[in-house]
């Protein structure tokens, strides 16, 4: 989840204070220091703890209770499935249970050196388990299955136990790769006698979306390539199965590879840090920078996104507008060989990490890069690049015009609360907003539907700005801080944005910011909030405190950063979203309503508590609310769309408690099919079309004229917009909020509530 912000000022105090004790620390910085050097660890050690003390709002005493979280935490966090580790390892860390606290203290790393040797020594010995397990034919008549809840499973007792999991492990991998291709291996043999157009459109309608070219000409070369293949043999194809279960397997362990000394020691800090809430994390230097851009949006380089095959880094995806999509040379699938920084020396990058080749490719804004690539036709090309700044455009807001019975309404998405901290001239979500609803007051739209789904949260400030459009002036949230003071924040602009009807869609990963936002407009009676049964319910604030502050004219090197909680916040009504968040008004049902996904769901989150509420004065021009409000449920409740969804949620439900798998073929097969009849009644959800049509606006109109990627990335939006019976329903209630709805279905709600 994304966290939310107050701007530096708001808590100076807190951070002069931690700056001038800082001063003691002086003692502890080392001379020099390199990657993974544990005198740097020791200095991170001290700086966090001492950090956490002076500035969490709610710091817990570095004790024994403290000491055993750590462990747990820790000790799954390097060996989750219980794949590495064996049960004398455990018994080996578990003598420093209660000592982890005393070894924080201290700056000993005795803990940490033991199960970070430990765990570079079994993980290289595993490589060899799954390489022998794959080595040879699996014998899938063997009556025999797979617990896969690993934390309810003992650790192995010795090294063949160990090796047994491993076997079993990639055995169901490989089985279920093996049922994979047996099966699509029939429905080619189905398909022999379909043009190549008609199987093209039912690829199209597996998929569920408009296609890329890039992906449609992937699929039609895979059929001009197989379409005088013979059916292979199950010899051929249960080969086949271990051959792709061993790739995926030494590309994982590539990973891994790239990890060095110091990456280990981050998710010790981090299981340090967890203790204290959910949200307070160590942010390495890398982390802390890729925080940065999807906080505001933006970064310095070549817009290009990549990732590591192997030893290789390959292009992925080139961002719409940057310099490598404008130069129309670099293309996804192209492998990077060597980097060279203007006119020296290109470096071969082909095995180093990923972040370093990154680190190599980006660089300032009119500085030149060239990239030496290997084609996907198998030509070596050299691209030169200047580099430029990238907005990536995901981050940002953008809005859609849709009729419905004679009305016009607008749609706006908000991915995140962004902005840019380094300069407060550049973008940011409160002025995007402010500019998208000028453009939709302009085509004269009679509703706004504001989407926060899935937002995560961002800026504090921001949040409060964009609950200000939709408001004359009056408080919109409140902080409070560690010493019990509490700080109303108010919207002081008279001015507002949107006084037309409102409804907000939220859902379960809407979070923090999103909750702000949502809760305000409940309170205020300014919005319909529709979504799933309550938010996330993430009622803290957090802050960054770089460490590099501490320790400045040492050549320590980048010690990162820590985003800890230094606040929590209330509705304007005192109520906290913290653990609760905020229930809609409407309650709509969706695919995970009953998984366990929230706050409430995580470990040392914090409690739930009530402030006295702010003096605020209720929206009274909206018409209809209470009906519209109620019109909504009764359509709900009748609609057969919906109940589906909630008969699909209550079957992901069980299916997600299934830890034990057959690794007998046959049953296996009977299983999969069993799935599948199950779930038939459920894939009528995805063909669900609302026969609303969803345009853009006339600028962006323009924009797509020059920008193909663009023109597709909004088609696929839309497509999705027609896919959306929450967005269908969310227009239905901006019809009664206009109307007032009919009087058939009024009647019908009057009549449920005597009912009821």
């Amino acid at each position: 989840m994304n966290t939310i912000f107050q701007f530096m000022k708001r808590h100076y105090k807190v951070l002069l204070l931690v700056v001038l004790a800082s001063i003691g620390l002086w003692s502890f910085i080392p001379k020099s220091t390199s990657s993974g050097d544990p005198e740097k660890d020791k200095l991170l050690l001290e700086l966090l703890t001492f950090v956490i003390e002076k500035g969490h709002y709610h710091p817990a005493a570095i004790d024994d209770k403290l000491s055993k979280g750590i462990y747990t935490d820790y000790i799954k966090a390097l060996d989750p499935s219980k794949r590495f580790f064996l049960q004398s390892d455990i018994d080996e860390f578990a003598k420093y249970e209660t000592l982890i606290d005393d070894e924080i203290l201290d700056k000993d790393l005795t803990f940490f050196d033991l199960t970070y040797t430990r765990l570079m020594k079994r993980m290289e010995e595993s490589k060899e388990y799954y390489k022998d397990a794959l080595s040879e034919p699996f014998n899938y008549t063997v009556n025999e299955e797979i617990n896969t809840d690993y934390d309810k499973l003992p650790y192995a007792k010795n090294v063949d136990e160990l090796k047994e999991k491993w076997r079993k492990q990639v055995k169901l991998s490989a089985l279920s790769t093996l049922v994979e291709n047996q099966k699509m291996q029939e429905d080619l043999q189905k398909d022999k006698g379909k043009s190549v157009s008609e199987k093209l459109q039912e690829y199209k309608k597996k998929m569920g979306t408009k296609l890329t070219p890039e992906l449609e000409k992937k699929f039609l070369d895979n059929l001009e390539k197989t379409k005088n293949d013979l059916p292979k043999s199950y010899e051929e194809l249960e080969k086949s199965s271990r051959e792709s279960t061993l790739k995926s397997l030494n590309e994982y362990f590539g990973v891994i590879k790239d990890l060095d000394r110091e990456d280990w020691f981050s998710v010790f800090i981090n299981s340090i840090a967890s203790q204290f809430d959910p949200h307070t994390s160590y942010f390495p230097a890398e982390e802390k920078e890729r925080f940065d851009v999807s906080m505001s949006g933006k970064l310095e380089g070549i817009g290009a996104r990549l990732q590591k095959k192997n030893d290789y880094t390959e292009i992925s995806e080139l961002i719409s507008g940057g310099p490598a999509w404008r130069g129309k040379q670099l293309e996804a699938g192209d492998i990077v060989l060597k980097v060279a920084q203007g006119d020296k020396e290109p470096v071969d990058v082909v095995g180093m990490r990923l972040d370093d080749v990154v680190k190599k490719i980006k660089g300032p804004k009119g500085t030149e890069v060239r990239l030496t690539v290997k084609k996907t036709d198998g030509s070596i090309k050299v691209i030169t690049i200047i580099r430029d700044e990238v907005e990536i455009e995901e981050t940002y807001a953008k809005s859609s015009i849709v009729e419905k019975g004679g009305m016009k309404y607008g749609v706006i998405y908000l991915p995140k609360f962004y902005i840019d901290f380094e300069n407060k001239d550049k973008r940011d979500a409160a002025k995007d907003i402010a500019l998208e609803i000028e453009r939709l007051k302009a085509e004269n739209v009679q509703g706004l539907v504001f989407d926060v789904r899935d937002n995560g949260g961002g800026s504090l400030k921001t949040v409060v700005d964009i609950a200000g459009l939709f408001i004359d002036k009056g408080p919109i949230v409140q902080v409070k801080s560690a010493n019990g003071a509490v700080e109303p924040l108010p919207d002081m602009d008279p001015r507002i944005q949107w006084d037309g009807p409102l409804v907000i869609m939220v859902n379960e990963f809407s979070a923090s910011a999103s909750e702000i936002l949502a809760a305000a407009m409940q309170d205020y009676k300014r919005a319909v909030i529709i979504g799933s049964k309550q938010t996330y319910g993430k009622g803290t604030v957090q802050n960054i405190i770089d460490f590099n502050q501490f320790v400045r004219g040492s050549n320590v090197g980048d010690l990162g950063a820590l985003k800890t909680t230094i606040q929590k916040f209330y509705r304007i009504n005192g109520g906290s979203t913290q653990l609760e968040g905020v229930s809609s008004d409407v309650v709509m049902p969706d695919r995970y309503a009953y998984l366990k996904m929230g706050e409430k769901d995580t470990e040392n989150a914090m409690p739930w508590d009530k402030i006295d509420a702010l003096n605020y004065t209720t929206w009274s021009k909206t018409n209809n609310f209470d009906l519209a409000i109620a019109n909504s449920k009764m359509r709900i409740l009748n609609n057969s769309q919906f109940k589906l969804i909630d008969d699909n949620a209550k079957w992901i439900d069980a299916r997600n408690k299934e830890n034990v798998y057959s690794l007998q073929l046959e049953k296996f097969k009977q299983h999969q099919k069993s799935l599948e009849d199950a779930n038939k009644k459920f894939k009528v959800l995805a063909n669900y079309t609302n026969d609303l049509k969803f345009r853009s606006l006339p600028y962006e109109e323009e924009l797509m004229q020059k920008d193909p990627a663009l023109k597709l990335k909004r088609e696929d939006w839309h497509e999705s917009l027609s896919k959306d019976i929450y967005v269908e329903e969310a227009v239905h209630v901006l019809n009664d909020l206009n109307k007032g709805g009919s009087k058939e279905l009024t009647s019908k709600v009057k009549k449920e509530q005597i009912k009821s």
